[in-house]
């Protein structure tokens, strides 16, 4: 499978659009949509600066097979469009392991939908820079929730927290 307009619409309304590079949450430099790499696999690096738009959504269309394939691979059960585009979307934010050996997958491949869909709100913690800690970040409760909400419903109403409809 491949991510639907729909799921793009979901990861970019996530994530947003900087055209700047900024630190985010975790103390990652990022850029774009949300990019923390660019397709060469280069890190973002302060100071770094995108020209517009476009070349913001080249960057992520050019880095989302990574999180496509970790989906198709990690997962063996059917899914839906709107179930894999809210894996796809856990992917992008969390890194392509979260497809492999962790309880939302090991419940998703026992055909358990409902127990993988609340594992979605398990994944809400970064790792604080200044302590080194993992604590529990609002804007991940957030999106979480509406992940959770897509992947079971495919609800197209669900509102991101920058207001944007997914």
């Amino acid at each position: 499978m491949r991510l639907s307009s729909e799921g793009i619409a979901l990861i970019k309304g996530f994530e947003g659009l900087e055209l700047s590079a900024y630190r985010d949450k975790a103390g990652v430099y990022t850029i774009g949509y949300g990019s923390t790499r660019y397709h060469d696999g280069k890190p973002v690096r302060p100071g770094d600066r995108l020209a517009n738009e476009a070349q913001a959504s080249a960057i992520f269309s050019n880095t989302l097979a990574q999180y496509e394939d970790a989906v198709n691979k990690g997962i063996t059960v059917p899914l839906s469009q709107h179930q894999f585009d809210a894996l796809v979307s856990l992917a992008y934010n969390e890194g392509a392991g979260v497809m492999h050996g962790t309880t939302i997958a090991r419940k998703l491949n026992r055909k358990d939908y409902t127990g993988a869909a609340n594992q979605f709100l398990v994944w809400d913690k970064i790792t604080d820079p200044a302590t080194n800690l993992k604590v529990v970040c609002e804007d991940l409760v957030d999106r979480r929730a509406k992940e959770r909400a897509y992947f079971l419903t495919g609800d197209t109403q669900i509102k991101c927290s920058n207001g944007q409809d997914v």
